[in-house]
């Protein structure tokens, strides 16, 4: 089964070229905070039941290929913390089209990995056990665990992209 392809608006290259020269020290990149912010907001409520304590306060890294955005945090019992730009132990890669199927579930992670269209760098079997983790956390259940009306929207998101 071809799944359907997800088209996402184009970010302004110099929203991405404004936002890596904001000066990462002393301070934690405004990019990194918004991520934090929102993986706690959106995922957290639903990973929080998963066994993080093998991997709280290793350093991790998302790079948007696609628009030059970086986020580096790490992962703690209350959930993601912003960090400085900082050397990463783990590094994943892709383009925001390629996130967003992923986060939507629209594509497995494994094909996008084996496809060379998901990167992981650094150590390796971090990165893949935290993969497996996320895959392993149904939309459904993380939907519902989302702040009223976001699960929704997700959920709506999926379904109008399955539509095309």
């Amino acid at each position: 089964m071809t799944l359907p392809t997800l088209h996402l608006p184009t970010l302004p290259r110099v929203l991405s070229r404004l936002t890596v020269t904001i000066p990462a020290w002393p301070f934690t990149p405004p990019t990194s905070r918004a991520f934090a912010f929102a993986a706690n907001l959106a995922a957290w409520p639903s990973l929080r039941e998963l066994d993080w304590s093998h991997v709280h306060g290793r350093h991790f890294c998302v790079q948007v290929s696609d628009i030059g955005l970086q986020f580096f945090f790490t992962l703690h019992a209350e959930g993601f913390r912003a960090e400085r730009r900082s050397r990463a132990d783990v590094t994943f890669t892709a383009t925001s089209a390629d996130f967003a199927r992923l986060a939507l579930r629209l594509e497995d992670p494994d094909t996008l990995f084996f496809n060379r269209k998901l990167l992981i760098e650094g150590d390796t079997d971090l990165g893949l056990t935290v993969k497996n983790m996320l895959d392993a956390v149904e939309l459904e259940t993380a939907a519902a665990k989302m702040p009223v009306g976001l699960g929704h929207l997700v959920l709506a998101l999926r379904r109008l992209a399955l539509k095309d």
